[in-house]
């Protein structure tokens, strides 16, 4: 059988609650894994009979894209048979599918260490280790399949491919220099001068200005999927990062007491259901202000178009819509999941390299009249973490792998108390009682998130305190959820919910833009 293909009939998963304590065992792709004892197998053939129904089982429900009942479905074969790789392979793809890439690594370890000739296993966890930006590690795996394979082409695609990524990044390590950066107005100056062609025919920015009328156009300019000219995106850019270079890594928000205001989550490039959102709820103004919470490209393959569209109304109106930096606003998600692809595409690599700079600063997260916080990830590893901590936080770099940068933009809520290690391998899980103690320390009411699908778009967890909103419906036009976005007003705080279906798109699928490597292991 052929490495590429997908062998779910014989595969399996994991449950949230029985992993956080080992998700960050590894072992190194290039070693020899350990071999699986005989203790913990199974008591006898009806045990294995019964574990190898919960696979099926598994397999069914991962096929229909119900993943966290597959992951149950392979846990339970797991605690009946604990030493087939198999079931710990399929557990790790369920968590691939889910993003909770920290469990589809230990997953794919645990599957190594069961049986280490079953080479998915070493698929699985290089998949993981991809998915966390971990190339090196991935590409042992992959030169280790591929030794074992040497006749199977795509085998020693998956192995070329990684490769090459992991070559480009010590490239670009080695031609980068320490200088003084300078502002994108200042490296494109000449951009004025760049001509625009007689045959086009759409939205023009009025004297270098965004206007209302510019931005009508230009979403429907890019409902016909038709691409704004490159002086036009270079000059917003522009813009954009003269502006958000002056704004603070927390920015206050007031509200007034009438006033609605409408906080939306993850779009990851799903451009008509971006303008459904405003179809339902109103165009962004300065009577209708609006926070989008992060993850704005990356997967789906209208992410340039989303994020012009976004960009264009912060300048429309910057005083009453607001940008709050995601996880995938950085080099590494970028790279993997189709936004620096598309962008490549659709104008210049060097323009990819331009919103590379631009993400980098986005503020980090929002208050809303004191009383609301609203990040795209989480809480913290760290007790009596303040305001004035995260107003002080250096945010001009890409996310590092620790502290409190990294677990705004990655942490997610637990249902248990306490703090546990994530399931994304980045970041942390926190508990209603760390919610707790950060909003009574901060004399908060309750705090905003996004960074997870859930089924209606949105889910209240934490006694009320921590809320999680999700604006991508059909994630991936895959996993069947709604959307959803959250309104309040100024003299009511209660967050009131509205959840949406996705509407039709042109067939251009998810992830058209992504890395090779990755539609591969996807």
């Amino acid at each position: 059988m052929s490495s590429s293909k997908l062998e779910i009939e014989q595969t399996a998963g994991e449950s949230h609650q029985k992993q956080p304590g080992a998700v960050n065992a590894e072992i190194a792709g290039g070693k020899e894994p350990e071999t699986a004892s005989d203790e913990g197998g199974p008591k006898n053939d009806q045990d294995f009979a019964a574990a190898e129904q919960y696979k099926n089982q598994g397999n069914d429900l991962l096929k229909t894209k119900e993943f966290t009942k597959a992951i149950d479905m392979y846990t339970k074969a797991i605690d009946l048979y604990p030493n087939s790789a198999i079931y710990y392979a399929n557990r790790s793809l369920a968590h691939l599918r889910q993003e909770s890439f920290g469990y589809a690594l230990q997953d794919g370890v645990s599957a190594v260490k069961a049986d280490p000739g079953y080479l998915k296993g070493y698929y699985r966890r290089a998949a993981a280790h991809m998915s966390l930006g971990k190339f090196k590690q991935a590409l042992c795996d992959f030169e280790f399949v591929a030794k074992c394979r040497p006749n199977d082409k795509d085998a020693k695609l998956k192995f070329t491919e990684c490769t090459k990524i992991v070559k480009m990044r010590a490239f670009e390590r080695a031609i980068a220099v320490d200088k003084p950066e300078k502002t994108l107005a200042e490296m494109y100056r000449d951009m004025e001068n760049i001509n625009i062609e007689d045959d086009y025919n759409g939205p023009q920015l009025e004297d270098g200005k965004v206007t209302l009328q510019f931005m009508k156009d230009l979403m429907e300019h890019y409902k016909g999927q038709k691409r704004l000219h490159r002086k036009f995106a270079y000059k917003i850019l522009c813009e954009i990062d003269t502006y958000m270079r002056a704004q603070p890594s927390l920015v206050d928000i007031t509200v007034q007491d009438e006033e609605k205001f409408t906080i939306c989550g993850d779009i990851h490039g799903q451009f008509y259901d971006l303008m459904n959102i405003f179809d339902i709820n109103g165009l962004p103004s300065e009577k209708n202000p609006y926070l989008f919470n992060g993850d704005f490209v990356d997967r789906g393959s209208f992410s340039v178009e989303c994020i012009f569209t976004l960009f264009g109304f912060k300048l429309l109106y910057p005083n009453h819509f607001f940008l709050s930096r995601g996880n995938h606003e950085s080099i590494n998600m970028n790279q993997m999941y189709g936004f620096t692809g598309e962008v490549t595409a659709k104008y210049t690599s060097a323009m990819a390299d331009i919103f590379t700079q631009v993400f980098n600063w986005l503020p980090l997260c929002h208050c809303i009249n004191q009383k609301i916080l609203v990040m795209h990830g989480g809480l913290f590893s760290s007790d009596n973490v303040t305001l004035d901590n995260i107003r002080r936080i250096e945010r001009n770099c890409q996310p590092p792998e620790e502290g409190l940068m990294c677990e705004l933009l990655w942490s997610d809520p637990q249902q248990w108390m306490g703090r546990g290690p994530s399931k994304r391998g980045v970041g942390i899980q926190f508990g209603p009682d760390i919610t707790e103690s950060f909003c009574k320390l901060n004399n908060l009411d309750y705090i905003i998130r996004s960074h997870e699908v859930k089924d209606m778009g949105y889910e209240v967890a934490h006694n009320g305190q921590c809320i999680t909103v999700f604006s991508a419906p059909n994630y991936c036009d895959t996993m069947g959820n709604m959307g959803a976005f959250i309104t309040i007003t100024g003299n009511d705080l209660k967050p009131n919910y509205k959840s949406f279906e996705a509407v039709p798109h042109p067939d251009v699928k998810p992830m058209a833009y992504a890395n090779s490597l990755m539609n591969w292991l996807a």
